[in-house]
């Protein structure tokens, strides 16, 4: 089934309800959300000649015509493109490339006459761009609308790009199958969702907090997204005490932000439902923290984007046992399996390891991509004897939640963003100075983690930190950079020649813990 029927759907039955809102404004029904996502998809197979299947991309920040634009992409049997926004240009344009998207929606930002948007075409020489703050997005609203396009299951439905420990990002293949066995899961097994609820666009839409949407357009709720259009902690508890039963996604940073915030206030939340958080470790004392200051609003769930928001989750009533005898051992874990998917610890062999012991997480079921765009290599390596392989280890305990135990595709996660070691190391390593390099990501009270890289330049050459740090900047996005260079003679070394990060992350350990 096109997701866009859920939209139709509810735009049927609960015509008039407020769908978007910009802060505290309400600035369209079901009924007109669902008119202008019908007469922008009649504008994408008429005006814009775009045909069944053809990639859209969305680079943008969290707006109301993020929603309108995902829709209207689905409507007409189009395959959505969302792109971080943070990205440096040069990512986009892989991105661009890679996917040989059509149309690209931009910010102001990025606007068609920008010198970023002449690299995109030079990539991608068909590509069209619209902003969607000028006329020409206005315009597509005007169009004639067109019936929701046919759509089998498995048709490709959402073409999310992340990264692999190669440092080349690899597109998700989600399809419409994977996508809607998600939102279903939601309601098993991490929220109920009511029509007089609101879901916050706090986090980036381009990612999990995005992928919510399909709940809320579902049960006819609303969507609001922040006037600031990120993440701001004392907006978001202005925005709850107004608009009262809001939920958001949120990065476990993101939480012990709004949680100082709240305590500083002497609140107790009041108006949020639920916060659903992921995407990063949420260190026990901030989660004990967190329900002492918010009460019993958290949600925690484990997936990738290769099954997106569907691993595991820890529900709100396991966070508020306290009286049971492994509540903390609970609390420190990620939760049970959600319901759509099977979910096993494994050895080297792919053999299913018992309680206790340490392995591989593997998942199979109906959220898992279809595999990697154009990329028959990586999906080989990672979709095999029937699983996905996660790449992250972790174990059971005997009554089924998983804890992770670590990352073993050495990701940095950083205020809920991924950051990827091998990337940084390849642009450090084009600087003459640089013969090798080691990132790894160390602790931080604000980021959760940031990343440090540890260098050794070719004798008797040196390089300032500063070059460093402007040669990221030209290459890679901002958040990306390195927050510190540590220069060495020689990295640590198994016998085999391999960097041993563990040794380096030890040093940012505090004492007792290596």
């Amino acid at each position: 089934m096109n997701l866009a029927h859920l939209l139709a759907r509810t735009a049927r039955v609960f015509p008039e309800r407020p769908a978007l809102l910009l802060g505290t404004r309400a600035i369209s029904s079901y009924s007109g959300l669902a008119r202008r996502v019908a007469a922008i998809a009649g504008a994408l197979r008429g005006a814009c000649g775009l045909q069944a299947g053809e990639r859209v991309a969305l680079l943008l920040g969290n707006c109301p015509q993020y929603l309108e634009l995902l829709y209207a992409i689905w409507h007409a049997g189009l395959v959505a493109v969302p792109i971080n926004s943070k990205l440096h240009a040069r990512e986009v344009a892989f991105i661009l490339e890679d996917s040989q998207a059509s149309l690209l929606f931009s910010g102001a930002g990025a606007a068609p006459s920008s010198p970023a948007a002449a690299m995109w075409s030079a990539c991608v020489p068909r590509l069209r761009i619209i902003a969607v703050d000028d006329g020409d997005y206005q315009r597509l609203a005007t169009s004639e609308p067109i019936a929701i396009s046919a759509a089998a299951p498995d048709d490709l439905a959402w073409l999310f790009y992340t990264s692999g420990t190669t440092g080349r990002p690899k597109g998700v293949m989600l399809s419409h199958r994977n996508l809607l066995a998600m939102t279903l899961s939601y309601f098993a097994d991490v929220d109920q969702a009511l029509p007089a609820d609101g879901i916050l666009y706090a986090a980036p839409m381009s990612h999990g907090a995005g992928m919510y949407n399909f709940v809320h357009v579902l049960v006819g709720a609303r969507h609001v997204v922040p006037e600031s259009g990120a993440f701001d902690a004392a907006e978001i508890i202005e925005l709850a005490r107004s608009l009262r039963q809001l939920s958001l996604f949120a990065a476990p940073t993101m939480v012990r932000r709004l949680v100082d915030r709240v305590a500083a206030r002497g609140g107790d939340g009041e108006g949020i439902k639920t916060i659903v958080y992921g995407g990063g470790p949420m260190y026990l004392a901030d989660a004990q923290r967190a329900l002492a200051v918010l009460g019993n609003r958290l949600v925690q769930i484990y997936g990738q984007g290769e099954s997106p928001m569907t691993i595991t989750a820890l529900s709100r009533q396991h966070h508020a046992d306290r009286d049971h005898p492994r509540h903390l051992e609970r609390l420190a874990s990620v939760g049970v399996a959600h319901s759509v998917v099977e979910v096993i610890v494994a050895d080297a062999n792919g053999r299913s390891l018992p309680a206790g012991e340490v392995g591989e997480i593997l998942v199979r079921g109906d959220t898992v991509m279809q595999g990697y765009w154009h990329n028959p290599q990586a999906t080989a390596a990672t979709l095999y004897g029937g699983w996905l392989h996660t790449g992250d280890v972790g174990s059971f305990d005997g009554d089924g939640f998983l804890t992770l135990r670590d990352r073993s595709k050495d990701v940095i996660i950083s205020g809920g963003a991924n950051i990827y070691p091998r990337e940084v190391e390849e642009v450090l390593l084009q600087h003459p100075a640089v013969a090798e390099v080691a990132v790894v990501g160390r602790p931080s009270t604000e980021w959760g983690e940031e990343a440090v890289a540890f260098v050794v330049c070719r004798p008797p050459m040196t390089v300032p930190g500063g070059d460093l740090d402007q040669l990221c900047l030209q290459s890679i996005a901002r958040f990306k950079r390195p927050r510190a260079y540590f220069f060495l003679a020689e990295l640590p070394k198994n016998h085999y020649g391999k960097v041993l990060k563990n040794e380096l992350r030890r040093r940012f350990m505090p004492p007792g813990e290596n």
